[in-house]
C-alpha cells in the first residue's frame, strides 16, 4: 500500500456555539415598543388609508406615546431613582434607555405635527372640513365663539393667581392647562404676575361652528383658541400678556403588593386615585412659550430639557379624534364591518340544539360573537343549567354578556367569573364590574397571584 496515495480524512468543524449572553442579539424592550408606535403613525400617512381613519390612526399613535410615558418611562425613571444600574439584556442601563428614548420619542413627535400640520390638515380643508385659526374668525364667529365662551366655558373655569399663598398647583395628568403671563393688579391688589389654568375635561376640545355663521356643514374651533381669545374676561382688571399651553405626563403605573393586600379590589381601588398625581415624566408645551415660562415650568414639575417636548398645535393630538364622530362623510371612513353567523347557528333559535349537532368553530372577528352572548343568555333562563363560569376581561360595562351573568346569579344559578382587575387602565371599569356581580352573588376571582389572565 502506498502511504503517501492515501488523503487524510477531514472531519467537519463543529459549528460554533452562539453566545446567547451577547447583548447584539437583543432588541432594547422600550425602543421595540417605539418602533411599533412608529408604524401606527405610519398609517397616518398612507394615502391609501380613508381621510379619516388617517386622524384616528395620528390621535392613536398619541395616545400611545402617552401610555409609554406613563407605564415605560416612568418605570425606568423609578429605576434610576433607585439606584439600579444593571444592565439588560441588549447591554444597556436604565440611564442609556432613557437617553435613546429621548431622542427617538423627540423624533416622533416632531413626525407627528409635520404630519398634522403639512398633511392632514391640508387634505381636510379640500374637502371642507376645516379647524378655523383665531386670525381667520369673521366678525360673525367672533360673537359666537364669545357668547360660547361666556355661557358654556367661563361659568366652570377656576384660574389660579400664583403667589406665596397660592403655590403651583398640582395639574391632572394629561390635562390640558395654560400657563399665563399677567400685568396689573387683581381684585384684592395683588400683583402675581403668573396664573395657571387647569381646563375641565367635561369641556369639548373640538367645538362645531353653526352651519349659518361658517362657511361649510363642517367647521370647528379648538377649544383652546376660545380660552387664547377671550382670556381678558377670566382675568378682570389685568392684561394678559403671554398664554401658552402645556401638559404634564405623569406616572400611572399602580403598584399593589397582592401577596400582602387581603382583598386586592379595595387594594387596586385606593390606588386609582394616584393616578392623576404621581410622579411627572414628561411635559409638552405649545411652540409660542416664552424661554422664561418653559424654565418655571420645568423646575415646578422637577424636569429637564430632556423631559421637554415643544410642539406646533394642540398639545393633545387624541382629541382630534372627536373629529370622526363629528364629521358624517363615510367615503372617509372605512366600510362599517358586518360579520358573520354561521348558518347552522343563524338557522336554529336553540343554540344547544345547534351545539349538539356537532362542533361549532368561530372565528372572530370575522364570526359574529352574538352566539356566545346567547349561549350565555340562554344559559341564564334554562332550569337544566346550574353553574356557569366565565372568564371576563376588557368587557364594556354595558355588556349584554354581563348583564346575562348579572340574571343568572339572580335566577339562583351558580356564578363563577374570572376578572382581571389588573388589565392596565381598565381597572376602575373592571372594579365596577366586579362589584355589580358580587352584589347579585356571584363569586368573583380576581386571577392566581404572580400571573396576569389575558383572555375572554
Amino acid at each position: 500500500m502506498d502511504l503517501a496515495r492515501i488523503e487524510p480524512q477531514v472531519t467537519a468543524a463543529a459549528p460554533p456555539v452562539e453566545d446567547l449572553g451577547d447583548p447584539s442579539l437583543y432588541f432594547n424592550r422600550e425602543l421595540s415598543l417605539l418602533e411599533f408606535h412608529r408604524r401606527v403613525l405610519a398609517q397616518a400617512r398612507d394615502l391609501g388609508v380613508p381621510l379619516l381613519e388617517r386622524v384616528r390612526f395620528l390621535a392613536i399613535s398619541s395616545t400611545n406615546l402617552d401610555e409609554f410615558f406613563e407605564i415605560r418611562v416612568s418605570g425606568l425613571k423609578q429605576q434610576i431613582e433607585y439606584g439600579v444600574s444593571q444592565v439588560g439584556p441588549d447591554g444597556q442601563t436604565p440611564q442609556e434607555t432613557l437617553q435613546r428614548i429621548s431622542a427617538v420619542a423627540h423624533e416622533l413627535v416632531e413626525e407627528q405635527y409635520r404630519i398634522l400640520n403639512d398633511e392632514l390638515l391640508p387634505a381636510l380643508e379640500s374637502e371642507g372640513i376645516r379647524l378655523l385659526k383665531r386670525a381667520d374668525w369673521t366678525t360673525e364667529q367672533q360673537s359666537w365663539t364669545r357668547e360660547y365662551f361666556l355661557e358654556e366655558v367661563l361659568p366652570i373655569l377656576t384660574p389660579i393667581a400664583l403667589d406665596p399663598a397660592h403655590p403651583f398647583p398640582l395639574v391632572l395628568n394629561k390635562g390640558l392647562s395654560f400657563a399665563i403671563s399677567l400685568k396689573g393688579k387683581d381684585a384684592f391688589g395683588r400683583l402675581s404676575g403668573r396664573a395657571v389654568l387647569q381646563v375641565p375635561r367635561s369641556l369639548p376640545r373640538v367645538i362645531g361652528v353653526p352651519a349659518g355663521i361658517s362657511g361649510g356643514p363642517y367647521d370647528f374651533v379648538l377649544l383652546s383658541s376660545v380660552l387664547h381669545a377671550y382670556l381678558g374676561e377670566i382675568f378682570p382688571g389685568m392684561e394678559p400678556l403671554r398664554c401658552s399651553q402645556f401638559r404634564v405626563t405623569r406616572d400611572s403605573d399602580l403598584w399593589i403588593d397582592e401577596e400582602e393586600a387581603e382583598n386586592l379590589l379595595l387594594a387596586l381601588k385606593g390606588e386609582l386615585t394616584s393616578r392623576n398625581f404621581g410622579d411627572p415624566v414628561r411635559l409638552e408645551v405649545a411652540e409660542n412659550i416664552t424661554p422664561e415660562m418653559i424654565d418655571y415650568l420645568l423646575a415646578r414639575t422637577r424636569l429637564g430639557q430632556a423631559d421637554l417636548f415643544r410642539v406646533q398645535g394642540p398639545v393633545n393630538l387624541h382629541r382630534l379624534s372627536t373629529l370622526y364622530d363629528l364629521v358624517d362623510r363615510p367615503e372617509h371612513k372605512y366600510k362599517p364591518f358586518v360579520p358573520v353567523t354561521p348558518r347552522r347557528i343563524s338557522s336554529e333559535r336553540d343554540i344547544f340544539a345547534a351545539i349538539r349537532k356537532g362542533d361549532i368553530l368561530l372565528h372572530h372577528p370575522y364570526d359574529s360573537f352574538a352566539p356566545v352572548v346567547d349561549l350565555v343568555r340562554q344559559a341564564a333562563i334554562d332550569p337544566k343549567v346550574l353553574a356557569i363560569r366565565q372568564t371576563v376581561y376588557r368587557t364594556d360595562a354595558g355588556s349584554p354578556l354581563v348583564q346575562a351573568l348579572i340574571d343568572a346569579a339572580r335566577g339562583g344559578k351558580e356564578v363563577t367569573a374570572v376578572i382581571e382587575l389588573r388589565a392596565r387602565f381598565d381597572e376602575e371599569r373592571n372594579i365596577d364590574l366586579a362589584t355589580r356581580l358580587q352584589a347579585v352573588g356571584a363569586n368573583v376571582v380576581y386571577g392566581i397571584v404572580g400571573y396576569k389572565t389575558h383572555c375572554k
